[in-house]
């Protein structure tokens, strides 16, 4: 049975490229970025990276079994990657430039599959809980492709449309960004039929410098859309109106007011929220007013490829907490909510209120790292963290990082009794020495910072 994706030759003419051929022309059954994972038949892309560049490997790439590499022209001499074709019998396609030749070719791939209904998400915050709580509802249903974890960026997102089959009826993939320009490159390969927008924050924006120019390169999002196509809005974002200004398609907005199947919600504290839906009562074990939301956006996605009540139902009882997303962790010594696969003065303000709001009989230890990329504004930002804090229901306060400094000097002022540390074993000793049976404790920073090592100690499970 053939299972190439294409033809060497014939992904070569669609990109309009140099073919230089030493073998017949079998196809590629894979894709690969990183020499190490390259399988036999398949196509490896040499990119150039910061620290490494993939021509370098493209001898290593063919011994591991690939059949033909994707290479920039500028390349060829330099690393005499024509002789290695030549003598190891393998293929070569010839670009500009690899990355976009990487998105390219994912592009043309996924022209093979009109029929698959693809769906894009992005937004600052909420992108993967919204994917998975929609892959959750509509795979009830129908045959659904999604990116993995969270390859979502301008490599993660062509390597994960690779993954569409014949069988797929809906495509489920988030679109994230480290830089400008680049939704609007995700996009183009991916050519959403309904895209949304989960909220507008303050993520990134050291690349952006402004939020008025993070909400212009997340509604390039919106950009390929035809006029059958479907935009959602969130209705109760500040930016909203910018977010559908000139787009291309059906604008909806999407939120609690815009469903008349949802008849209210009710917190279950740590246990998550109880949804009513046309009269039906839903255990959604995430908790938090952001996860609501985020299930308001996934919700609105399910209805448009005409998802029923009882995948809606199903789905929504099916969803489980993601690592460092509001996770719940009920240890033998403390209970821990691993809030730390990011962060950011949105995201970490709402987990402050949900922890806030939070009956309970013991302490509450609020552990808070720094909030990165946040550029210029990273100083007024973490001071407004600081009086966040200093207002808040923790009885004990751990500040990590070197950027929260000016939260620490903000408690200082407001008399607030806080550990300021920017050493991760000095922070866990401090920690150990304080955390008591049935303390309550939040872990809330940025992926950078690496809060989760303190996990184990703190529920007393190791």
């Amino acid at each position: 049975m053939d299972t190439s994706l294409l033809g060497i030759g014939e992904l070569s003419n669609l990109l309009g490229a140099r073919h230089i051929s030493f073998a017949a022309d079998k196809g590629f059954s894979s894709v690969s970025i990183d020499s190490r994972t390259v399988k036999e038949g398949g196509l490896f892309f040499a990119l150039e990276g910061a620290s490494n560049d993939g021509h370098a490997f493209v001898k290593t790439a063919f011994s591991s079994g690939a059949s033909a590499a994707v290479v920039a022209s500028s390349k060829l001499e330099k690393f005499d990657l024509e002789n290695i074709a030549q003598s190891m019998g393998k293929d070569l396609i010839v670009v500009g430039n690899t990355l976009k030749g990487l998105q390219d070719s994912a592009r043309i791939y996924l022209d093979k599959f009109p029929k698959l209904v693809k769906i894009g998400i992005t937004g600052s915050s909420g992108k993967t809980t919204t994917k998975e709580i929609t892959a959750a509802i509509i795979s009830c249903e129908k045959n659904i492709i999604k990116n993995e974890g969270n390859l979502n960026s301008e490599t993660g997102l062509p390597l994960s449309v690779f993954q569409v089959r014949d069988c797929h009826e809906v495509g489920i993939f988030e679109l994230g960004m480290n830089r400008p320009d680049e939704i609007s490159e995700i996009a183009e390969v991916l050519k959403p039929n309904i895209a949304l927008v989960t909220n507008i924050g303050s993520a990134h924006i050291e690349y952006f410098g402004s939020k008025s120019k993070i909400v212009n390169e997340k509604k390039c999002i919106y950009k390929f859309l035809g006029s059958d196509d479907v935009a959602l809005v969130p209705e109760n974002d500040e930016y909203a109106h910018e977010l559908a200004d000139g787009v291309t398609g059906k604008i909806k907005y999407y939120g609690a007011n815009s469903f008349e199947e949802f008849e209210g919600a009710r917190s279950l504290g740590l246990n998550g929220t109880e949804i009513i839906w046309a009269g039906e009562k839903i255990n959604f074990a995430l908790p938090g007013k952001h996860n609501l939301e985020d299930a308001f956006a996934a919700i609105a996605i399910a209805k448009e490829v005409s998802a029923g009540k009882k995948a809606i139902i199903s789905g929504l009882e099916s969803v489980k907490p993601l690592f460092g997303r509001l996770e719940i962790l009920n240890g033998k010594r403390a209970t821990v909510i691993r809030d730390c696969y990011n962060a950011n003065p949105e995201s970490t303000a709402k987990s402050i209120e949900f922890c806030d709001s939070l009956e309970w009989p013991g302490r509450k230890i609020y552990v808070i790292a720094d909030m990165l990329e946040l550029g210029g504004n990273s100083a007024m930002e973490h001071k407004k963290l600081g009086f966040l804090l200093s207002v808040s229901m923790a009885k004990k306060i751990f500040l990590f990082g070197k950027e929260i400094e000016s939260a620490a000097e903000c408690l200082k002022d407001n008399g607030r009794d806080f550990f300021y540390v920017n050493d991760i074993d000095a922070l866990s000793c401090a920690l150990d020495g304080c955390v008591n049976q049935g303390d309550f404790v939040l872990l809330k920073g940025s992926r950078g910072c690496a809060l989760e090592r303190l996990s184990d100690m703190l529920t007393g499970d190791k």
